[in-house]
């Protein structure tokens, strides 16, 4: 007899309300099970303690009797701390565009990085142009300086006559 933990399906139409059962693996979703341990109502908000409720004194003993979660209960058992959050499985390929739509979108990007890699070549040509001419008139006065006790030297030496 294989024993799974999941969800059995309640509520009205639009607004569900799950209840955490341990049921035979052949049992249908909202048939015949052996034990409510739990209740799961997404319609709560995500913070309020009503949204999840697990009986995890019984979750522990049905597991180590070798019932096994589902993969949606076991994130739930997970957020209770009586176990490791499961891997989300990889997604087909049926979710991407297809061949034609994805050369377009490399197209797209590769145009984008041409723009980006122009605009900041003339960011930087900018920059460039503009550096040299500052720091040219800070250079004169330093010059000037530097030549000026020169001259001063020149004409001490000199004899006055």
């Amino acid at each position: 007899m294989a024993l799974k933990i999941r969800l059995a399906r309640g509520g009205a139409k639009r607004r569900p309300f799950y209840r955490i059962v341990v049921a035979q693996s052949t049992a249908p979703r909202d048939g015949a099970f052996i034990e409510r341990i739990g209740s799961y109502n997404p319609m709560v908000d995500h913070g309020h303690p009503d949204r999840l409720k697990i009986d995890a004194d019984r979750a522990k003993h049905w597991i180590s009797v070798g019932a096994v979660p589902t993969d949606r209960v076991a994130r739930f058992l997970a957020t209770v701390g009586l176990g490791e959050t499961p891997a989300l499985p990889e997604q087909t390929k049926k979710n991407q565009p297809r061949a034609k739509a994805q050369e377009r979108l490399k197209e797209q990007a590769a145009l984008a990085e041409k723009a980006a890699a122009e605009k900041a070549e003339a960011e930087a040509a900018a920059e460039a142009a503009a550096a040299p001419a500052e720091e040219a008139p800070a250079e004169a006065p330093a010059e000037a300086a530097a030549e000026a006790p020169a001259e001063e030297a020149a004409e001490a030496e000199k004899p006055s006559a």
